[in-house]
């Protein structure tokens, strides 16, 4: 029994031990197990391979080695903080909760540690001012963003004017869910159509009655903030009624492969939203497919290499590496700090040559992050799902916000936070 109990102790030693201090750590808020595992089981394995990638390739970033240490949430915010309590000693370079609701948790705690959080497409909006919130950042774009962009996107579809179109919003019920509200109040405003509202409860099963409703109320176009099951059964019901899926426009976490494969060719025609390039195509594959996929050292089982959501965490891993290059670069030295990985991440910027650079040519917006905008240009593009070849199809380029209405809400917004918890907002330089 003593030698069982010594053997146990040193497993739970080993798998709670951070990196060693010689290491880069980038943790990953993971969520392989929940209802929205779908979700969350290739993004995490996007995000692992990348950096394998730079490990096998590179021999790490500027010679020292990233690790990336799981911790599995669920996608539920308590266990989301738990995971945070575990990892914050370890010196992690960023956080990256994939969650809205991790994600407002943990802002305060995150400031007081001066640990950096990056929510990429998520979170909270107004984070986007930097003079407000120093250590959060959510380049390359909002949901406030992507509610504009779509609009954009709908006002080209409709000749200029959205004058006398109904427009309804089925969100999940969480604060996630409840982000483009605002925004889309405002541009209803500015552009004249009638905006309604229509909730679903996690986790989103059961969606008839909401559906009946655009039955009835027959929107011009409906607008989706959802995710995991919830987006599958809503396209489901969709076609079930007969709504015209090029009419439907999901956000970015609702346009991927599980939210429309269920429907089968019920789902042709469905639109979402996007930050990253869809497919395998892009240059950088040929050496992930070398280095880790072919190579047998991926996170998964390779069946999700090339789709929305492992792209996504491709994504996600590339900001973090060349925000550390930018440190490593602006520090002089390689083993940098969690305080000189947020200089790197506020001075990061990827135009079209340091994209074409790492194998992105048009997987990537181009990314400037400032001290006052920690959100870049917020640009989004339109995907289309081709049911019968099953594959994402790109239909615009990077589309500009409506940043006459979006940045003054953030300003609003941070000053609300500013006066709630009595944060002084910094001084930043001019430009």
């Amino acid at each position: 029994m003593r030698l069982t109990r010594t053997a146990a102790l040193a497993l739970a030693t080993a798998l709670t031990a951070g990196p060693a201090l010689a290491d880069l750590n980038f943790p990953s808020l993971s969520y392989r197990t929940g209802p929205y595992a779908s979700g969350g089981v290739p993004f995490a394995d996007g995000y692992a391979d990348y950096f394998t990638l730079l490990n096998e390739r590179d021999g790490g970033i500027g010679g020292e080695k990233a690790v990336v240490t799981e911790c599995e949430t669920a996608y539920d915010t308590t266990r989301g903080v738990e995971c945070y309590e575990q990892l914050r000693g370890g010196q992690p370079l960023v956080l990256q909760p994939m969650s809205t609701g991790i994600t407002y948790q943990l802002i305060p705690r995150m400031t007081e540690d001066k640990l950096p959080l990056l929510t990429v497409g998520y979170g909270r909006t107004s984070a986007a001012d930097g003079a407000t919130f120093p250590w959060v950042f959510n380049f390359p774009a909002t949901y406030w963003d992507g509610a504009s962009v779509a609009i954009k996107y709908l006002l080209d579809e409709s000749g200029g004017s959205l004058e006398g179109k109904k427009i309804a919003l089925v969100y999940h019920n969480s604060a996630y869910g409840k982000e483009p509200i605002r925004t889309l109040e405002k541009l209803s405003e500015k552009y004249g159509f009638t905006l309604t509202t229509i909730p679903v409860d996690s986790p989103g099963q059961e969606q008839k009655s909401q559906w009946l409703q655009i039955r009835r109320e027959r929107p011009d176009f409906v607008l989706m903030w959802g995710w995991g099951v919830m987006n599958s059964v809503a396209v489901s019901e969709a076609a079930s009624i007969g709504f015209p899926m090029d009419h439907f426009i999901g956000i970015w976490w609702s346009g991927a492969e599980p939210d429309v494969l269920p429907a089968g060719a019920g789902a042709d025609g469905y639109k979402a939203l996007a930050f990253t390039g869809v497919g395998d195509h892009y240059k950088f594959y040929d050496d992930l497919r070398q280095y880790v996929t072919d190579a047998g050292k991926g996170a998964g089982d390779g069946s999700s290499v090339g789709t929305v959501q492992y792209n996504r965490g491709i994504f996600a891993a590339m900001l973090a590496a060349e925000s550390a290059k930018k440190a490593q670069a602006l520090a002089g030295h390689a083993n940098i700090t969690p305080e000189e990985m947020r200089d790197g991440m506020e001075a990061l910027s990827l135009d079209a040559a340091a994209l074409e650079a790492l194998g992105m040519t048009g997987f990537s917006p181009e990314i400037a992050v400032t001290c006052q905008n920690h959100r870049s240009a917020g640009k989004g593009m339109m995907t289309q799902w081709n049911a019968a070849e099953k594959k994402w199809v790109v239909l615009t380029d990077f589309i500009e916000p409506d940043n006459d209405v979006i940045w003054p809400l953030v300003e609003e917004d941070a000053a609300a936070f500013r006066a709630e918890s009595g944060t002084v907002q910094r001084e930043c330089p001019a430009g």
